[in-house]
């Protein structure tokens, strides 16, 4: 039995019309007629897919001689999970949840230090009797809290998010109807998706606004508020846009498209392993100068300077790499 009959027997035996297959394996309709009637063969990461898709080993495909059906081993590790549109549907109402509160947690990570900068402003006063010292103990317990309270709640929303990790390294297959219901989710959202990463952007730039202006005056006091408020700023425009990307990255992440199609799997742990080592040369900065002034109260102003500039950053690297690709292809 030749592999075109094969085919034609195992998509009856689920169900399916040539359409169907030919959407679980991202072909047109034409490409699976064509299998069909042995006029092409499929290429060998189709093959592949087949095997997975219908559980046959690929030998069985691929030999004449071998009529009889051999099936694949069931073990889940070595089988590729298929998407239903129910599931796909509860995959992204969980997200869209969970990217509320992601966007919390990320939030509270970004303004933990605002009670300890708020009250080393308070500080200054004289008439407050409160030393620096003090404040700064008090603002880092403040710290502890608001930090370990944001962790919390990334703990919970992993745990809810486990069952589709699958998803998230690309290792599925999705059935009939799943990229159309895709399709439709994302271009009602895409206004809202862009007026969100809109508004993102402009609190990340005007977030330095206050201090430039703060700087005139020279005020202890005011330049400490303003980073204070220059935190709670960028914290705004950065819950945003995680809440929006969140879920437009699901979408992308079941159609395999963008940033999360297979080609680009290896750009993606390039830009976020030079991005790492960006936070790892802020960290050390950090410290160093910290351990070497011995001034505690000032040197954090590293973090926010590293957090404006981190975007500005981000987009250098995708441009290096992007360069790199094409005169790798040329």
């Amino acid at each position: 039995m030749i592999m075109a009959d094969k085919i034609i027997r195992l998509r009856k035996k689920n169900g399916w019309s040539q359409e169907e297959l030919a959407d679980k394996l991202d072909v047109s309709r034409q490409a699976v007629s064509k299998w069909e009637a042995a006029q092409s063969v499929p290429n060998l990461d189709k093959i592949l897919q087949l095997s997975e898709l219908f559980g046959v080993t690929t030998d069985y495909l691929l030999k004449d001689e071998i009529e009889d059906e051999e099936f694949t081993d069931n073990d889940d590790t070595c089988s590729v999970k298929k998407i239903t549109l129910e599931d796909a549907n509860k995959y992204l109402d969980t997200v869209k949840a969970n990217s509320k509160k992601t966007a919390l947690a990320t939030f509270l990570c970004i303004i933990a230090a605002i009670p300890m900068l708020v009250l080393i402003a308070v500080s200054q006063i004289k008439s407050v009797g409160i030393s620096e010292n003090v404040a700064a103990a008090i603002g880092i317990g403040c710290i502890i809290v608001i930090v370990a309270a944001a962790v919390a709640i990334f703990i919970y929303t992993e745990s809810i998010n486990e069952p589709y990790e699958f998803i998230d390294k690309g290792e599925f297959l999705t059935e009939y109807g799943v990229k159309g219901m895709v399709n439709e989710r994302k271009k009602e959202y895409k206004n809202e998706h862009t007026k969100s990463i809109i508004f993102g952007v402009i609190m990340c730039v005007i977030s330095p606004v206050p201090l430039l202006i703060a700087a005139f005056w020279d005020i202890d006091f005011v330049m400490i508020l303003t980073v204070a408020l220059l935190l709670f700023i960028v914290g705004i425009g950065v819950m945003e846009l995680v809440k929006t990307n969140s879920y437009w990255d699901a979408m992308l992440k079941l159609l395999s498209e963008e940033e999360f199609a297979k080609e680009r799997k290896e750009k993606n742990k390039l830009v976020d392993s030079l991005e790492t080592i960006y936070w790892l040369v802020f960290t050390a900065i950090y410290l160093t100068w910290s351990f070497l002034t011995n001034d505690w109260g000032k040197t954090w102003i590293i973090w926010p300077v590293a957090g404006v500039l981190f975007a500005a950053y981000s987009e250098v690297i995708e441009m290096i790499v992007e360069k790199k690709k094409g005169n790798s292809e040329q």
